[in-house]
């Protein structure tokens, strides 16, 4: 059965989306799919968006019959607008912010952790197993419109951060497939999506808007990561080219960082009233921050909104507090605080209160987007030919920039660091909400029928560590190097040797193999040897222990081999070990399995 439809899909930190588009039409007819979804207790509507938030039923509620869908007549969990809803009364029983912790290299991704800190009675799941709950809801809604047409046999584009690392790619497509999606499914990095959407919006226009040697930067802050982009306009054959040249990293700064601020700021309003928050009280007023945050940054919010925390003890609606919190000064914190006026040569600032860190998710240690948006600029200014990174027109993305005061203190600071020509602000009828999905649908139906592509490739250099023939000295591992095995820029569905001199392949035992990821160094080279560099410069990705089976043959402690890399078309990375000697090849992947993928082959 060949795909009817191409379907895009946003996994979002705090809303997940699926826009589509019929293949069989002239041009894309890009629409957004309604998600039937509990809004409360035997309450189902339909909205555009699902709130990637999960609520873990108590066995009285699974019981009975409070939790159903039109395709589920009981349940265990509920997900959407009920789950989020929920928050501020059962913190313990939400889960939030799942996909954050996808690329979370301290904590086993597979393992029932989350709600992270919940008592440990309480129900868990993993992260992984939660962003297979949000793709299985989205998967029910669409067989519930689309009978006919499974989502398993439609062409489907599924967004991930542009930061995201092979392994953080790899865990949320095993969620995807778990959820019933197609094998053959595209990762899209969610900047490039946006830009997608506003193509799609555009038309032939956009060819008016942008110029050769323009650089566009694209800036999406979300529910929990900030997404930095950076496309150059480049010229083919008369033609104009879009291309990614720069990626950011993965900050963990976004509306989620807001919430908690404004947290904050009513906590020291409820200290005034006499009211010490208990652990769970805090969190669940951090839930009802969320909201209030959404309601009064919307275009026509009120100038007030009250917050309020249930009390402890028995009488728990007799000792709820309240209290109102004011729009203009709302603006002004969240403003300030993550927006503030800096210079270009400004960098994050670090702080370190204390030896010790708490193991949770590796949220930025400042809040200011603009400092880590200089600092992106500055870490990317060989990426234009030498030029100054200076963006000539920005597009805004994710829910935060709803906000016009937070759209204009960026155009202000961006303004001020570009001195007279202040980058445009493309856009227009942007839709926030929806774009990354819509874009992401808009570029399935191009790639099959023909349109404007964003060329790119793979947005970081990847690299094995090899260790170095040197005398043993007590007490010192030998060194290490780092062998460039993967470009930036290498395009999706290439294979290529990597040159080298031949490395030994430890076979049988159980060994430790290293990975490093870069997004800065894209100058580096197939088969490019780094003896040394900055820890800002290389990031070490998720290492692999395993033992690699050994050939009966040859009873051999190692054997000689070359690498072969591959980025297939779905954008998955693999790396081949093959031998010098015989016919034998080994595949790595990189992978946080427990039933790692090292095979012979």
């Amino acid at each position: 059965m060949s795909a009817k439809y191409v379907v895009g899909i946003d996994l979002g930190t705090t809303n997940s989306v699926l826009a589509y588009a019929a293949l069989d039409g002239d041009k894309p007819q890009l629409e957004v799919l309604p998600i039937p979804q509990l809004v409360a207790t035997g309450t189902v509507e339909s909205h555009t968006s699902l709130p990637s938030f999960i609520h873990l039923a108590t066995a009285h509620e699974a019981e009975g019959a409070a939790l159903k869908l039109p395709w589920a007549k009981k349940l265990r969990f509920a997900v959407g607008q009920y789950a989020r809803s929920q928050a501020p009364q059962a913190p313990e029983r939400t889960v939030a912010a799942a996909k954050s912790w996808l690329c979370h290299t301290h904590v086993d991704r597979r393992e029932a952790i989350l709600p992270w800190n919940a008592p440990r009675q309480t129900d868990k799941i993993s992260p992984v197993t939660a962003s297979q709950r949000y793709l299985e809801h989205l998967a029910a809604a669409w067989k519930a419109a689309f009978p006919n047409a499974p989502i398993a046999k439609q062409y489907v584009v599924l967004t991930v951060p542009a930061s995201f690392d092979a392994v953080a790619r790899e865990l949320t497509r095993e969620a995807a497939i778990g959820a019933g999606l197609p094998d053959e499914l595209v990762l899209l990095e969610e900047p490039q999506a946006a830009l997608y959407a506003w193509l799609a919006d555009a038309g032939d226009r956009w060819r008016r808007s942008l110029r050769v040697d323009n650089q566009l930067l694209v800036c999406d802050v979300g529910g929990g990561t900030t997404d930095l982009t950076l496309i150059q306009v480049t010229q083919e054959k008369g033609d104009l080219v879009l291309e990614r040249v720069a990626v950011g990293n993965h900050l963990l700064v976004g509306g989620d960082n807001m919430d908690l601020a404004l947290a904050h700021h009513a906590a020291e309003q409820f200290q005034k009233k006499k009211v010490k928050l208990n652990p769970w009280q805090s969190v669940a007023l951090w839930h009802s921050c969320r909201a209030a945050k959404e309601t009064l940054l919307s275009k026509d919010g009120p100038k007030k909104q009250s917050i309020s925390v249930l009390g402890r003890g028995s009488k728990l609606i007799a000792g709820t507090v309240s209290i109102d919190v004011d729009r203009a000064q709302v603006e002004k914190l969240l403003v300030n605080g993550f927006i503030p006026q800096c210079k270009l040569s400004d960098r994050p600032i670090q702080q370190r209160v204390s030896g010790f860190q708490q193991i949770g998710l590796r949220f930025e240690s400042d809040s200011a987007i603009t400092r880590h948006l200089a600092g992106f600029l500055g870490m990317h200014a060989e990426s234009t030919r030498g030029k100054p990174v200076m963006p000539t027109h920005v597009l805004l993305n994710g829910g935060v920039f709803k906000s016009e005061a937070l759209r204009s203190r960026l155009m202000e600071v961006l303004g001020k660091w570009s001195g007279k020509l202040a980058p445009k602000l493309l856009g227009g009828s942007h839709d926030l909400d929806h774009a990354v999905a819509r874009g992401a649908a808009h570029y399935g139906w191009i790639k099959e029928h023909g349109g404007m592509r964003i060329r790119g490739g793979v947005a970081r250099s990847y690299y094995v560590g090899i260790e170095t023939a040197a005398p043993a000295i007590p007490g010192a591992p030998r060194p290490l190097q780092a062998l460039c095995v993967v470009p930036f820029g290498m395009e999706e569905g290439t294979q290529v040797e990597v040159p080298s001199s031949e490395i030994g392949l430890v076979l049988g035992d159980t060994v430790h193999f290293r990975f490093f990821s870069s997004a800065v160094r894209k100058q580096d080279a197939l088969g490019a040897q780094l003896q040394e560099w900055d820890d800002n410069e290389l990031v070490e990705s998720d290492s692999l222990e395993t033992a690699l089976p050994a050939n009966k043959k040859n009873d051999e402690p190692y054997v000689p081999v070359r690498f072969e890399s591959r980025v297939t078309e779905l954008g998955v990375f693999e790396l081949w070990c093959v031998s010098t000697k015989t016919k034998d090849r080994w595949k790595l992947e990189f992978s946080v399995r427990d039933d790692t993928e090292a095979e012979l082959a």
